[in-house]
């Protein structure tokens, strides 16, 4: 497909509560099916409340929206952008009824999720085909696949690594450590990512690899990096991607390492995995365990970014995942 096969562009993403009534509900869409008691729920939503019950997460997407705008403008397309949610409004579903009643019929789809896996990938996958099946006459919609390798997303994230490497104290950022965080997994469901097993780690340790290699050359200085997680949820007795961020400070502590640059290379904006769970909580440890941090930021609407988007959507085709890719036998 190229950007004449396609008559719009969607951007699909996880949604977020818009304000405290919505904190519950929108965690009982995220948890369907778990018969995870309200009470518990709401447990659960602390971190929103916090943030006065709204998510970052939609005010990022509307922002990426306009960036997108923007640039198929300046790239001379004219295609209108819609957006859709799994977990809160807009919904999917009612997106594709709007796309169908604008007599939209082909469609290519971004996900604001780099890498694969059944929760980041094949989920949204399913949610098309449901959305689509619900729909009369609704388009085809083509999703693109994982992008964490487009150097449009890692030249972002590496001129965010240098940024928070220069706000370190002088004396300490030659020896900075490089923490690249990601939302942790079970182990099973790592195993099941990709076609073959095991891509949902092995990407992660590849993007690392390649930006701590261009932060390296644009600082001339090589930094020890390593991958850690966070966002650990569900039952305590299945297996997690480890070590978690706040663990893994407090053994940096004790093995003297004076600082270190979080960076969220598994998130493509700042939204509550960011801003609670690092902002706040990993802050908050490296603050306790006597460690000077600073948290890059993320690719959000950078314009290489942006533009490696819309090259990922209407420039070149768009490769359909293997009908075994990221198989739901496990879901977190």
């Amino acid at each position: 497909m190229t950007a004449q096969s396609y008559d719009a562009l969607l951007l699909l993403s996880f949604g977020g509560p818009e304000g405290p009534e919505d904190v519950v509900p929108f965690l009982e869409n995220v948890t369907r099916g778990r018969g995870i008691p309200r009470e518990r729920l709401a447990e659960v939503g602390q971190h929103y409340f916090l943030f006065g019950g709204k998510s970052p997460i939609n005010d990022q997407n509307q922002a990426l929206i306009a960036a997108l705008e923007t640039d198929l403008a300046a790239a001379g397309i004219d295609l209108p952008v819609y957006w859709g949610n799994r977990n809160w409004a807009p919904y999917l579903v009612d997106t594709v009824r709007q796309m169908a009643a604008d007599g939209r019929r082909r469609v290519a789809c971004i996900a604001t999720s780099a890498y694969s896996s059944w929760s980041s990938c094949r989920q949204y996958l399913d949610n098309i085909e449901a959305a689509v099946a619900e729909v009369p006459g609704a388009p085809q919609i083509d999703k693109v696949r994982w992008f964490a390798f487009h150097p449009g997303f890692v030249a972002a994230v590496v001129d965010r690594t240098v940024e928070a490497i220069e706000e370190l104290p002088a004396e300490l950022r030659d020896d900075a450590r490089l923490l690249f965080v990601t939302h942790s997994i079970p182990t099973a469901m790592n195993d099941e990512s990709g076609p073959d097993g095991g891509a949902y780690l092995a990407q992660h340790l590849e993007v690392a690899a390649v930006v701590a290699e261009w932060v390296a050359l644009a600082t001339g200085r090589d930094r020890a990096h390593e991958l850690v997680f966070c966002s650990r949820s569900g039952s305590p007795h299945t297996p997690w991607l480890e070590p978690d961020v706040n663990d893994r400070l407090e053994e940096l502590a004790a093995d003297g390492v004076g600082a270190v640059v979080l960076i969220p290379v598994g998130f493509v904006s700042d939204h509550m995995e960011v801003v609670y769970d690092l902002d706040t909580e990993a802050m908050a440890t490296a603050a306790k365990v006597g460690i000077e941090a600073r948290r890059a930021g993320t690719a959000g609407v950078d314009p290489r970014f942006v533009a490696a988007l819309r090259e990922l959507a209407l420039t070149r085709p768009i490769e359909a995942c293997p009908a075994h890719c990221c198989l739901p036998r496990t879901k977190a």
